[in-house]
């Protein structure tokens, strides 16, 4: 060990590389030249984004070390395999002056620059660098020999074998956010089976603790220093040693850093199925092989017994009357079917039974007829028993196989017939089968009574919704109660649980003039009435109501356009209020007030109760102003894999996992798989495609409503595992999309990984014409954009249309629980939250990081940074402005390779959600508390009280910039103003004298000699402001007349 100070570059991640492999990726390393010390990192293969975490040290002499002259080269290279070579990726170089010691290190990011002119660059790279002189010179010891393979190897053991690295304490922090290196794979076995050692160890602790995840985490690979001017070639092959992997539980509150999970985790991943083809029938001939159309999903064969009826069923011999009921036996396997209480001998159940193939367990399938006794065991009435080879196999669209009569034969096996006979169809087929969403599943045994029904698939159709407007014109002879005052008169209106109001009309008068519209959400079959009241504000605290009438929506006029609906005038009820009045009295009319109303029904409006960000039909409510479908849209739901424990069963971890998948109208769920944190579902499910640039959205729930055996009350909710979404127009037409999709939830102590959903996607186009006039028309209908909504209008009819939805639904059997349709259609994602406010605003960042770029590049063009550079501008500017007709071709051509050249690393996947981009991985713990905290506020008034005065720092920062926004326009203003008298006489007469110029030279001439000035060379150049920008920033604003 040498105790000399070092110079440490810590290299942790670099973004957006240029792809180098020909397949839309590279496999990037980075290697730092210091004073002739080289040093490089390790390879991360097949990455664009990739994470060193790595540190490099050097010598570091400040003796000899000149800090005016001297820098830091940090280089990025792809490695080429199999054929040996690298190619370059960008560099940055940083000064030494740049240097801090180890206490004020921070992280920075730095844009890759060029080496040479043609060089194709971009990217970023993130650094750190510092001096220290606690951190030593590593001593390398030979390669560790090979790890035996046991089944286990404690974290002590692993360590044990590790270099120097591990040593420091600072080491160790880092080795904990860093990622393992291709090569050090080998101990991913025995790392995991110790993850599930303490799964186990931990079934009986409380949910909750059943939601964390171990972390694998590795400490970065240290490589040596070697001098270029020392190194021989053969020492360059030498194997370098590398640290040594930990076992490191992490505790997963919320992702602080990408080095504490595996960011491949959470990206989409190819499942390379062999999927596409129609499903091979092996009992038919090869004419005949094809007779399927489930082709997205993997094929599952399932026994199905279809119990019909029976008759001839012998009495009992007491009460001279049976209550039969048939029981399906095939190996461990029973299901059963209802039996009647009505004494009858001619039953009928007409039940299907479903026994999955994969766990049949018998040669033969029995059924079983009996009779229910109070007491005692039930009589075995008779039996049938079919031999498993000699069952049919049906695949639709074949014709349904039709039941036959079978003879009861005598329970003991002995051969014999008894009386009685019963209607079966027994046939092998797959979940394709028209009977498959009604069956009874053997898997499901367990579920009886209305738990039954909530474990099926279902389809569900989203109910007909319609605007409805009401314009309020005026009212007549409003007279209060208190004939000595003028009333003080608003309209109030209620639809079922939507009530809206008018503004109180400004003159108090008895004929009263609003003209203003209320819009209400209204569904088919109309079942509440619109009732509409006109109130006197008698104080602030109380309304009295003049009169009242109630109007069933079936009288109401449907809109398709925007052509005018006739008004009518509407008689209001009012009631005498005496009580000691006769009740014919009572129910006489006072006086007559009425009202001028004009209501419609919009059926031009597309009824939105998703947001428009991801929605996923636009179409109008009227079926008459519908087109034709541009395509299909086919989704297989294949299954999900690691799936988080959701409740506690017989001491461990289970989900009953079903999933939902929503576009346009139609909701589908498919079944309830029970017990199983893989399950497979491999349903497959159409929709017809109005507008290619739609959502369709999957999310994936843990059923608990399937009795008390299986959840608690009736007033559980369906819990949440995770949502995908993808947009149509990213995929592209006729191909199939087979990927695993992560399933993120954020939850309040932050983000989680709860599994993977496996789905294919195939989008066929019925017309490409269709498709590309799609693309010119406006989203959304004609009359949105005619008489649009207000943005107010906007939020509360969407929320109004997201509870009606979730109600009908919730009526359905099974119902789509109202959780669940709130998740699907986002409800809450108009309320605040701190993450989606950076997240937002980094995303204008990054819009606005192009602008940046171009314009640092303009800079160091006209500082002539690049002088080859320089020149081919001024070049290329001379020729512009000669030939000023090439500008807009020369423009567009350069568009055109653009878009070329980026074909080759085009996304090969549908995009998904990232958690980088959603800013969930640096999110607080108090910012969590504060979006998942109801509204209104449930929180303490301390806790409030902090939210608030954060909230208006940022506030303020952002009151800053519009104000310095705002001050720029208003200099632009006073330019004419007078308000500077001697700005404004200068500004006019530069402008005589420009005017003059301008019609005595040439354009061109003006141009290029402007265009010159600009890009002159820097010796020409002042450091001190431009004579412009001095005159700009001395011009008034209106800042000092603010309070």
């Amino acid at each position: 060990m040498r105790n000399i100070k070092k110079l440490v570059v810590h290299v942790v991640d670099a973004q957006y590389l240029m792809p180098r492999d020909g397949q839309g990726s590279a496999s990037p390393f980075v290697e730092v030249d210091f004073l002739n010390q080289l040093s490089k990192t390790r390879t991360v293969p097949k990455s664009l984004n990739p994470v060193w975490n790595q540190k490099l040290y050097f010598d570091y002499d400040q003796s000899v070390v000149s800090h005016h002259n001297q820098h830091i080269e940090v280089s990025v290279y792809h490695e080429r395999r199999p054929v040996p070579g690298r190619s370059f990726l960008g560099r940055v170089k940083i000064p030494l002056c740049n240097i801090v010691y180890k206490d004020d290190q921070v992280y920075q990011r730095f844009t890759l620059d060029k080496k040479w002119l043609l060089s194709s660059v971009k990217g970023e790279i993130g650094l750190k660098f510092y001096i220290s002189s606690s951190e030593q010179d590593q001593t390398f010891p030979p390669p560790p020999p090979p790890l035996p393979t046991k089944p286990y190897t404690s974290p002590t053991q692993v360590s044990a074998s590790g270099t120097e690295e591990d040593s420091t304490g600072s080491e160790t922090e880092d080795s904990r956010e860093s990622f393992a290196s291709a090569d050090q794979e080998d101990l991913t076995d025995s790392s995991s089976e110790c993850v599930e050692r303490k799964k186990i160890e931990e079934i009986n602790e409380p949910v909750q603790k059943l939601h964390r995840q171990e972390v694998l985490s590795r400490p970065a690979p240290m490589h040596s220093i070697r001098l270029r001017s020392r190194e021989t070639p053969h020492e360059a092959k030498k194997p370098k040693s590398r640290g040594a992997n930990q076992l490191l539980p992490q505790n997963t509150n919320h992702l602080q850093s990408y080095g504490d999970t595996d960011l491949d985790d959470f990206k989409v991943k190819d499942m390379n199925l062999d999927l596409g083809e129609r499903w091979p029938n092996p009992n038919v001939g090869v004419g005949e092989r094809f007779t399927g159309t489930y082709d997205l999903v993997e094929q599952m064969f399932y026994l199905y017994v279809r119990v019909v009826r029976a008759k001839e069923l012998p009495p009992g011999s007491i009460t001279g009357g049976c209550d039969p009921y048939v029981e399906v036996k095939l190996g461990n396997y029973k299901g059963r079917t209802k039996h009647f209480d009505r004494k009858t001998t001619l039953p009928e159940w007409n039940q299907v039974f479903a026994f999955t193939k994969e766990r049949i367990q018998s040669s033969v399938l029995e059924v079983y007829v009996k009779d229910k006794e109070t007491l005692g065991r039930d009589d075995i009435l008779g039996k049938v028993v079919f031999d498993l080879n000699e069952i049919p196999t049906r695949v639709p669209p074949n014709s349904p196989l039709a039941p036959q009569w079978y003879r009861l034969e005598d329970w003991r096996g002995d051969g014999k017939v008894v009386r009685g006979e019963i209607m079966l169809a027994v046939w092998m087929g797959t979940q394709a089968d028209e009977a498959f969403p009604e069956a009874w599943h053997a898997d499901s045994a367990s579920v009886h009574g209305e738990g039954v029904f909530n474990i099926r698939s279902k389809v569900y159709v989203s109910p007909k919704l319609w605007y409805l407007r009401v314009n309020v014109i005026e009212a007549q002879d409003m007279i209060p109660s208190d004939r000595n005052r003028l009333p003080d008169v608003f309209v109030k209106a209620n639809v079922g649980m939507q009530t809206l109001k008018t503004n109180i009309c400004p003159m108090k008068t008895t004929n009263p003039l609003w003209n203003e519209d209320l819009v209400f959400v209204v569904a088919e079959p109309f079942e509440e009435q619109l009732v509409i009241s006109v109130e006197d504000r008698v104080h602030t605290s109380k309304d009295e109501v003049i009169g009242k009438i109630s109007l069933p929506m079936n009288v109401f006029e449907k809109r398709l356009d925007h052509r005018p609906v006739q008004s009518r005038w509407f008689n209001l009820d009012k009631y005498g209020t005496g009580v000691l009045e006769p009740e014919s009295r009572r129910k006489e009319h006072k006086f007559s007030s009425r009202i001028h109303l004009r209501i419609c029904l919009e059926g031009g409006y597309h009824v939105m109760d998703e947001s428009t960000m991801y929605i996923s039909d636009t179409r109008p409510t009227a079926r008459q102003l519908w087109k034709q479908p541009v395509g299909m849209l086919e989704i297989g739901i294949l299954g999900a894999k690691g799936l988080v424990p959701m409740k506690l069963k017989d001491g461990r971890g289970s989900t009953n996992a079903y999933c939902v998948a929503k576009y346009g109208q139609k909701w589908v769920r498919t079944r309830t798989i029970l017990d199983t944190l893989s399950p497979r579902w491999n349903e497959q499910y159409t929709w017809e495609v109005y507008d290619p640039c739609t959502v369709i959205t999957l999310g994936v729930f843990d059923n608990s409503h399937l009795g008390s055996a299986h959840s608690g009350t009736a007033d559980s909710k369906d819990a949440r595992i995770g949502k995908v979404r993808i947009r149509l127009s990213t995929l592209e037409a006729h191909k199939i999309y087979t990927h695993s999709f992560p399933l993120l939830v954020l939850q309040p102590h932050g983000l989680k990984k709860t599994g993977d959903l496996q789905i294919s996607v195939r989008f066929t186009t019925l017309s490409l014409a269709n498709i590309i006039y799609n693309y010119g028309h406006p989203l959304l209908p004609k009359m949105h954009y005619l008489f649009p909504f207000t943005v107010n209008q906007v939020d509360g009819l969407r929320y109004q249309a997201m509870n009606i939805v979730a109600t009908r639904l919730g009526r359905a059997e099974p119902p789509l629980r109202k959780e669940v349709v709130e998740y699907m259609l986002d409800v809450d994602s108009h309320l605040w939250s701190m993450r989606r406010s950076k997240a937002n605003f980094f995303r204008i960042m990054s819009l606005l990081s192009g602008y940046f770029l171009v314009g640092k590049w303009l800079e160091d063009v006209c500082n002539w940074r690049y002088p080859v550079t320089s020149v081919l501008v001024n070049v290329l500017f001379f020729i512009l402005v000669m030939y000023p007709e090439l500008i807009l071709p020369t423009i567009f051509l350069y568009m055109f390779f653009i878009g070329l050249w980026n074909f080759r690393s085009r996304p090969r996947h549908p995009p998904h959600m990232d958690m980088k981009l959603s800013w969930a991985e640096a999110v607080g713990p108090d910012e969590l508390d504060e979006e998942f905290d109801t509204f209104p506020t449930s929180r303490s008034q301390e806790l409030v009280r902090l939210r608030y005065d954060r909230l208006r720092s940022v506030a303020g920062r952002i009151q800053t910039v519009v104000g310095d926004i705002a001050a720029q326009g208003e200099r632009i203003q006073s330019l004419l103003s007078w308000r500077d008298p001697r700005a404004t006489s200068l500004f006019i007469l530069f402008c005589l004298a420009a005017s003059v110029v301008l019609y005595a030279m040439p354009f061109k001439a003006i141009s290029l000699a402007s265009g010159l000035y600009y890009l002159r060379h820097p010796k020409f150049r002042s450091k001190l402001p431009s004579l412009p920008s001095n005159f700009f920033k001395r011009l008034p604003s209106r800042t000092d007349s603010l309070l």
